[in-house]
This record gives structure tokens, sequence and C-alpha cells, in this order.
């Protein structure tokens, strides 16, 4: 994706569900979960292992279903395991996937391009985000 691409991307969208998001704050996803919640995305930990306990407030889900609706889905899992959760992303009709650092499938990377959802791979939305320069709080794109 382009830079312009990224930008509307971060900024027109509202809910993440972030799967693999950790309550360890030594975690990358720990991290990143909290710079979602304050650039003001409504942000929904997805780990089977934390359902029901909170991450920086917000209580965790056990499944991606269970996060609908999604307009993100920010994946911290092995390689190997990305394509299963974007099968998933698809069928629940997320708008976008996006791969963490070091989380690459090329494979999933097309399936989900067929479908026509926007897809960021081997990227971090908070480096971006300051990458990009974007505003402090999330502004209204049409």
């Amino acid at each position: 994706m382009t830079d312009e691409e990224i930008r509307a991307l971060l900024l027109r969208t509202r809910r993440i569900a972030v799967v693999g998001a950790s309550d360890r704050p030594d975690r990358p996803s720990n991290g990143v979960f909290r710079f979602l919640l304050d650039r003001g995305y409504d942000a929904m930990p997805v780990n089977p292992a934390l359902a029901g306990r909170a991450v920086h407030g917000v209580r965790a889900v056990a499944t991606l279903a269970e996060a609908r609706p999604l307009d993100m889905v920010d994946v911290f899992r092995r390689s190997a395991e990305a394509g299963a959760v974007v099968e998933e992303a698809i069928r629940l009709g997320a708008r976008s996937v996006w791969l963490q650092l070091g989380v690459v499938d090329e494979a999933a990377a097309r399936r989900a391009r067929e479908a026509g959802i926007a897809f960021v791979m081997d990227r971090c939305p908070a480096i971006e985000w300051r990458r990009l320069g974007l505003p402090p709080r999330i502004a209204t794109v049409p």
C-alpha cells in the first residue's frame, strides 16, 4: 500500500480487533494495543488465554467472531498461523487486515485482496502513524 492508502486506512478505521493481544507490558502487542486505545480506536483484545480478563481496561474475548463488527483485524501471530486468522477475517466481513512486523503470508494477502479487503503486511500501525505524522486523535475522513 502507498503512504496515502495507509494514511486513509488508519484515519477511517474505528474498530480494531487485536489478535494475539497480551496483558504483559513487555510484549509488543501490549504496547501497540495501548497506542491504539490512546489514538481513540475502539480496540478489542482477542486472545483465548485472556478471555474475560482486562487488557488496558478492555475485556478480552476468545475469538475474532466475538470482536465483531470488524473494521480492521491487527494480527500478532506467527506467519504460519496468520493465514487462518485472515480466512476468519474474510469470513466475518472485516474491511482490512494488518499483519504486524515480521508476519508475512503472501497467499493470505492474495486471498484477502481478492475478497476486496485492504491488506497491510510486515508493518506496525503505531510505527506508520508516527512515520506519517498523523494527528494525535483520529480525524473523520469521508
